[in-house]
């Protein structure tokens, strides 16, 4: 592996420069790996590569997975395309977890700048390992070993498809050991093992506004050639449409990591 440079962001995230996609090795993958599940967040930057590099470096994280309901890339039948042309209005976005919805959630999600916005359009990510970290303890004791059921919205699916699923309100990550609150947007986030029906809705506000301050937020301003990718274990993310003037295109890629990795 040659080597690379990390710039650690405050309170979430690393840039790492010095590695281009399409050539790394399984050390690279490794590292980026670690620097994943401490981190959260890793910028790659300078990145002049197709799709097929993309997806080719992706799988190197393991099996690709495609959200039912997404427009694939033209193609690319296990990327999806993130963006505002043709819209008359804005897309709307909350924090949350890509299609947590499901038993078995994508571990990873990354995003390949195609074409940027002449301004505006940032990324913004949440440590989630700090949310729980900083978590009043009697919050801890009464969520303690609880489970969120996730449901899918704002997407067509079929009968028999995966539409509901319970996910631990605490997740200890496999690689970095620490705890992480793990939520999603509160219009996802339906009830709480155990609790009552506004118990649970209280229960839920009070995490997402926890986790989300802006203390606990970093917000990436992206630059030609970045691709991002983040652990959805111990991160949520949303995109900013505010004050974007410009077309806005994304290429996305979802994977479904190994297990313990």
């Amino acid at each position: 592996m040659s080597e690379i440079e990390i710039v650690v962001h405050e309170p979430v995230g690393a840039t790492v420069r010095g590695l281009s996609v399409d050539d790394v090795d399984d050390a690279a993958v490794t590292r980026l790996r670690e620097i994943l599940a401490q981190h959260g967040v890793v910028v790659l930057t300078e990145q002049d590569v197709d799709d097929v590099a993309f997806v080719a470096f992706l799988a190197r994280f393991g099996e690709l997975t495609f959200t039912k309901g997404e427009t694939p890339v033209g193609g690319q039948p296990d990327l999806n395309v993130v963006s505002n042309v043709g819209r008359t209005s804005p897309p709307r976005s909350s924090f949350h977890i890509d299609t947590s919805y499901v038993r078995q959630p994508p571990t990873f999600t990354a995003l390949r700048s195609v074409v940027l916005p002449e301004c505006g359009g940032e990324t913004l990510f949440t440590n989630q390992y700090r949310a729980f970290e900083t978590l009043p303890p009697e919050r801890v004791a009464a969520l303690e070993g609880r489970t969120l059921t996730h449901v899918a919205t704002g997407v067509d699916l079929d009968e028999g498809d995966e539409s509901a699923a319970e996910h631990p309100v605490f997740q200890q990550h496999p690689v970095s050991g620490r705890t992480a609150i793990y939520l999603s947007t509160p219009q996802r986030c339906v009830a709480v093992s155990d609790l009552s029906d506004e118990d649970a809705r209280e229960a839920v506000a009070f995490l997402y506004d926890h986790c989300t301050t802006d203390d606990n937020t970093y917000r990436h301003a992206w630059s030609p050639g970045d691709i991002i990718m983040w652990d959805n274990r111990c991160v949520l993310h949303k995109a900013d449409h505010a004050g974007v003037e410009g077309p806005r295109v994304l290429h996305r890629g979802l994977v479904i990591g190994r297990p313990g990795l």
